[in-house]
């Protein structure tokens, strides 16, 4: 069974919505890369068990994200707010070379500015 980084990231938008014994098994083994026989040692059940509460978890996750897409959703918000920043920047550094006009100094700080607000860090 591969490890998808993808699965970890939809756990952290799904993951409360599984049950406490679904999601301490994914994050066991995404988030701190136990082997399914030291989750199955760890838990007393057996190594099967652990990966077929990993395989519903990760179905449940998967489905989940594919009736809301949150997940998608927030990449595509970070992604846009990097293309901002890279264009306010851009506009920066020509406002500098050239005129340096206050007005567009002070734009250019006020879009960088709120986009740090709404940006998270991944």
């Amino acid at each position: 069974m591969a490890k998808d980084l993808k699965i970890t990231f939809l756990l952290d938008f799904y993951g409360d919505m599984l049950t406490e014994k679904q999601r301490e098994v994914v994050e066991a083994y995404y988030n701190e890369d136990l082997s399914l026989a030291e989750i199955a040692e760890d838990r007393d059940i057996t190594r099967q068990g652990v990966r077929d509460a990993i395989k519903r978890a990760e179905q449940q996750l998967m489905e989940m994200e594919d009736r809301l897409g949150l997940a998608k959703r927030f990449k595509e918000v970070q992604d846009a707010l990097t293309v901002i920043c890279d264009c306010a920047v851009s506009i920066q550094e020509r406002n500098s070379a050239r005129d340096d006009d206050p007005e567009i100094r002070e734009n250019v700080a006020r879009i960088l500015e709120r986009a740090k607000e709404i940006a998270i860090d991944e």
